[in-house]
């Protein structure tokens, strides 16, 4: 699946100053096979949505973006990205797990 990714820049410096957390590292979220995706909200005349899914092999994400399609490809909007809270965190594990197989 090809992706493509855009941000407002001076946004992806505020939220690397407030949450310590690069856009060019939130892309990685996309590339987990055991993502959480969730649609948050409606806002602006656009779907809003939230990705949960690993970086680096160690820490997890939650990123806000929008989707659209360009000419059949997948063009993700990054509006925001920080690390996971608790429960963020137990819905991503939960769904590796179920993923794996296990119940």
């Amino acid at each position: 699946m090809e992706i493509e990714f855009s941000w407002d820049e001076h946004k992806a410096d505020t939220n690397l100053k407030k949450h310590g957390v690069a856009f060019e590292d939130a892309t990685l979220v996309f590339y987990d096979a055991y993502a959480v995706f969730k649609q948050d909200r409606f806002e602006n005349g656009e779907y809003r949505w939230q990705a949960i899914g690993l970086v680096h092999g160690q820490t997890v994400l939650l990123v806000a973006h929008t989707v659209q399609d360009h000419n059949g490809m997948d063009h993700i909007r990054i509006i925001s990205a920080r690390q996971a809270e608790k429960k963020e965190r137990k819905q991503y594990e939960q769904n590796r797990y179920l993923q794996n197989g296990f119940e």
